[in-house]
């Protein structure tokens, strides 16, 4: 499977309502696809009577958290039925206090996905029309101004998601036809109403997992086109390097039978066309960054379907607090915003996607250096003659890739190790699942670069073995071929010294946009 195309999902329409998303649902609709509320009369009225049931209680003056009461360690303060309808709209006013650099509008549109989700579910007491106005949102393509920092991630995303309660009731920025504007202007221009919260909606919509979560699927996705990346690099390394696809072979990875493993094994072994097993070949071994890649790239591999399982399950869930059971009458109060799951699973990427970073930092260090890369010129260079003595070809590019693969791994310290008590220690064990979902991207970015690197820079190895006479063009599978077709055309050999960060950026840009023919 390869990244969710952005042209293909403006057409598609994602639906919502007593149905499970996939995480490919969510990337799809932030990178365009409509959403589509259940409409039947059935659902509707399944959806309402969570919201009728809390104005049930507050006709009987019941007490009800966040509701009559304040929020978390002030729950023991009495809201009176005269101000419990003001409630909701102070609770998105003074999480305002959000910092940091703005999620992108493609991030803000998965967290919207996210959050409507948790919603349809139909556990937390809100009105059929909250729904309707996510809906709405989307669609329209109006998105909140979210700052990325600010939560702790249980309560769930509460600052970061108070700025969707907020446009939803009019108030702060929105991105809407690429401008930051005020949600209000926006709103009259287009003669939208903005909502008035009902009792429980400000907490429904803000004490919830809708960032992490969001911000998950979306690196899940980067995650696995990386996998099938990293596989076609290293076998272009192997290529390069004149390597032995021995080590690939299918006889010696049904001994140690992890399928993630294997499947990468198995996409390399096809790129370098191994077909036949060696009886007692003379070639020994590469080194470990040719020769251990499928069990280094394999640790993603394989770890990428219990990461599913933990993102769609937190994903479908109800995950804010209290849950409302409508069916049975029930107000039953947890702790379903903790974003545990989610941390586990950011944290566990970001680690195996930074020694996928370290994978190729070591592969770049092979082809570069004339002691290890059987017979290629120093730094890949292409210059000829006395041209060569004044040329220096990938050298500054492989100590860029030193310091991304170095920042990559300074970012793998587990984020949901460092919980915090915090809000009169009501708060006294937090997830920091959004932290680690922010590292998981971050390190996402620089393993990226470092792979955008190394796809330049084993094409330039193999089209210099080809000049040399070492490999025959026809020797390579069409898969191959077409990655270094598409490499050729951005990128012309590098002979004279030339500044590389323009194709660097536009080759990080394609991996991102899953454009480059990979393994599959």
């Amino acid at each position: 499977m390869t990244q969710t195309n952005q042209s293909s999902s403006k057409d598609m329409i994602v639906h919502f309502g007593h149905r499970a998303l996939s995480l490919e649902d969510v990337v799809a609709v932030a990178k365009g696809a409509k959403a589509k509320l259940k409409e039947s009369s059935d659902y509707q009225s399944y959806i309402q009577k969570g919201a009728d049931f809390i104005d049930s209680l507050l006709s009987e003056e019941g007490v009800v958290y966040g509701v009559t009461t304040g929020y978390g360690d002030s729950c023991t303060v009495t809201v009176g039925l005269d101000l419990v309808h003001e409630l909701p709209l102070h609770l998105t006013r003074f999480h305002g206090c959000g910092l940091g650099e703005i999620l992108s509008p493609m991030q803000s549109r998965a967290v919207m996905a996210c959050r409507l989700s948790s919603l349809a579910v139909g556990k937390s007491g809100v009105s059929y029309e909250l729904l309707q106005r996510i809906e709405t949102l989307l669609n329209l393509n109006i998105t909140p101004v979210i700052p990325e920092e600010g939560s702790v991630g249980a309560s769930g995303d509460l600052t970061p998601l108070s700025y969707l309660a907020a446009v939803l009731v009019g108030e702060r920025d929105v991105i809407y036809q690429g401008k930051r504007q005020p949600t209000a202007d926006v709103y009259a221009e287009l003669n939208i109403t903005p909502l008035k919260l009902r009792p429980k909606e400000g907490l429904a919509l803000m004490n919830g997992t809708a960032v992490m979560t969001a911000l998950a699927c979306l690196a899940y996705d980067r995650a696995q086109y990386l996998s099938r990346l990293a596989s076609r690099i290293t076998a272009m390394a192997s290529l390069a390097l004149k390597g032995n696809s021995n080590h690939f072979d299918d006889i010696l990875f049904a001994a140690k039978p992890h399928p993630g493993q294997n499947k990468i094994a198995a996409w390399i072994r096809e790129d370098l066309n191994h077909h036949e097993h060696p009886r007692n070949s003379d070639r020994l071994q590469d080194r470990y960054s040719i020769r251990c890649a499928p069990h280094i790239i394999g640790v993603l591999q394989d770890a990428l379907p219990f990461m599913r399982q933990f993102i769609e399950t937190e994903l479908n869930s109800a995950n804010d607090n209290p849950i409302v059971d409508a069916e049975g009458e029930h107000i039953l109060h947890g702790g379903h915003f903790y974003g545990g799951h989610i941390a586990f699973v950011m944290d566990s990427m970001k680690n195996t996607v930074a020694n996928i970073a370290d994978l190729i930092d070591r592969q770049m260090a092979l082809v570069m250096d004339p002691k290890f890369n059987n017979g290629l010129p120093a730094n890949l260079s292409g210059s000829t003659g006395a041209r060569q003595a004044i040329n220096h070809g990938f050298k500054a590019v492989q100590i860029g890739v030193s310091a991304w693969t170095a920042e990559a791994l300074k970012n793998t310290m587990p984020a949901s190790v460092f919980s915090r008590s915090t809000e009169c220690h009501n708060q006294d064990k937090v997830s920091m699942g959004t932290i680690a979902a922010r590292d998981c991207m971050r390190v996402l970015q620089l393993t990226e670069q470092v792979a955008a690197a190394a796809l330049l820079a084993m094409s330039q190895g193999i089209n210099l073995r080809i000049a040399q006479g070492e490999l025959c063009q026809s020797s390579l599978t069409p898969s191959v071929a077409k990655t270094l077709e598409q490499v050729k055309v951005d990128f012309e050999l590098l002979t004279e010294d030339r500044p590389l960060e323009p194709i660097l950026r536009q080759t990080v840009d394609k991996i991102q946009q899953g454009q480059w023919e990979v393994c599959s």
